[in-house]
């Protein structure tokens, strides 16, 4: 596996994580995670997008 794959799975896992904690935050629907959860999951998740897609973005040039 090369590293733009290993960059492109990472980026589009922490996408994942970030879609499910604004899920939380603005729906009722997964009761089972705590607010808590869902804030550490969001900030996280964003986190890995802007590093991850910075990544992405310095191996083209």
């Amino acid at each position: 596996m090369n590293q733009e794959m290993k960059i492109g799975i990472a980026l589009i896992g922490s996408f994942l994580i970030f879609m499910v904690g604004l899920f939380r935050l603005f729906t009722e629907e997964l009761q089972d995670i705590p607010l808590i959860v869902a804030y550490i999951l969001t900030f996280s998740g964003f986190i890995g997008v802007i590093t991850n897609g910075w990544k992405w973005k310095k191996r083209e040039s």
